[in-house]
């Protein structure tokens, strides 16, 4: 019992020496990890009895390894100094964008979706989503080149970051409207709070409208360039109609049967029935399992979980010191603010279905890879920024940066 003892306050001392930045963030990621095991299991059991010989163990192990890569890339990252992975942002975008081309051209299909959104890792065996890893490349360019002192007044001194958002939703859009949709309103998100006029912004929503109906006239003329249109459309009219075939509302029906019959409670881990017939159980229709085996309490929990993660976030964006600090948290936050709401708004009928996961809570390696990323980045600013350096000459770190937190 004395080693015990002992040895505890020596353990937290190691953790404090490795695991830098904001301690509560850090144990939200961690309690996210670990509660994440639970819906997982539970929800591929479908899978492993259609596609995996029954071995439920295989998704399990395979929601491990990306887990643990997953802490492996945030953990490096929230080494870095965040002005490091801004200028590294130069050369990343290209190259995610190159991505892109080659996913385009030659992805490859998963889970049914008639959409070719990944490309095959074969060294680790893995697909990767490329659109995942653009974003956040895109979003933290942004940042940087939005912390820079400019005139933003002038329409054509926008002309570089709405080139850099133009070509990277060119190469998304033929696959995944949502997705484009989805880091569009981030962009926009990001110019607004980096202080482009309204004006400004306004003609920039009026160009993307007029570049979507353009690009829906051309499908519509030449089909074989996408065939996504008719997806779109056909989920749109299943979402705001009620005069639609069972096959059409097959999922958001199954999906609100899950979220009725958990009631308060649940029925209790891995006691869903749901999971048996929804199609993406394990990802895009996650939160209905969970409500189902865990009820509205166990809903509830999980949303407050996400709520005090996205406080924190937006917390560390406050108290940044430096712009960059503030644009670069942002720009990693909102992509997993808006991915939660999306998936939770889908899986209880509040928008049209779409393909997006629920951070950590949902199977697949693309999206915990890049959350990981995200969440390092966010690490690093908490503890690199000038607000967390103590002793040292703030000006002299950033001989170029406004010192003023920016109000978000």
């Amino acid at each position: 019992m004395p080693s015990a003892t002992y040895n505890l306050p020596v353990a937290l001392s190691v953790l404090q020496k490795y695991l830098k930045g904001d301690r509560f963030l850090w144990a939200l990621i961690l309690l996210l990890m670990v509660i994440s095991f639970l819906p997982i299991y539970s929800a591929s059991s479908s899978l492993a009895y259609k596609f995996g010989g029954g071995n439920t163990f295989k998704f399990l192990t395979k929601h491990l390894i990306h887990l643990v890569l997953g802490g492996v890339l945030m953990y490096a990252v929230h080494r870095l100094n965040f002005r490091i992975i801004g200028k590294l942002s130069v050369a990343i975008l290209p190259f995610a964008i190159l991505m892109l081309i080659v996913t385009l051209a030659q992805g490859t299909e998963m889970g049914g979706a008639n959409a070719s959104r990944w490309v095959r890792i074969p060294v680790l065996g893995f697909t990767f989503q490329t659109s995942a890893f653009a974003s956040l490349a895109l979003l933290v360019w942004l940042a940087r080149w939005f912390s820079k002192p400019r005139d933003l007044e002038p329409f054509k001194s926008l002309y570089w970051p709405l080139g850099a958002i133009a070509i990277t939703l060119i190469f998304i859009l033929p696959a995944d409207f949502s997705t484009t949709a989805i880091i569009f309103l981030m962009s926009v998100i990001l110019m607004s709070v980096a202080g482009v006029p309204l004006k400004n912004l306004g003609k920039i929503m009026g160009i993307a409208i007029a570049g979507l109906t353009l690009f829906i006239l051309i499908v519509l003329a030449f089909p074989h360039i996408s065939n996504r249109v008719s997806t779109w459309e056909a989920r749109i009219v299943n979402f705001v109609s009620d005069d639609v075939d069972d096959d059409a509302s097959y999922q958001t029906d199954l999906a609100k049967m899950a979220i009725a019959e958990g009631q308060v409670f649940g029925k209790g881990p891995g006691k869903s029935v749901q999971k048996n017939f929804l199609p993406q159980s394990n990802s895009d229709f996650v939160f209905a399992i969970i409500t189902e085996e865990y009820g509205l309490f166990g809903a509830s929990f999980i949303i407050l979980i996400y709520a005090a993660l996205f406080r924190r976030m937006l917390r560390i964006a406050r108290k940044a010191h430096t712009k960059f600090g503030t644009l670069l948290v942002l720009a990693a936050a909102s992509g997993m603010i808006l991915q939660t709401l999306v998936n939770m708004s889908v899986a209880t009928n509040l928008m049209p279905v779409t393909g997006q996961t629920l951070p950590f809570l949902s199977a697949g390696g693309s999206s915990i890879w890049m959350t990981c990323i995200a969440l390092g980045i966010i690490l690093s600013v908490s503890h690199t920024d000038v607000a967390r350096i103590v002793g040292e000459n703030a000006q002299e770190l950033e001989e170029n940066q406004p010192i003023t937190p920016l109000n978000v």
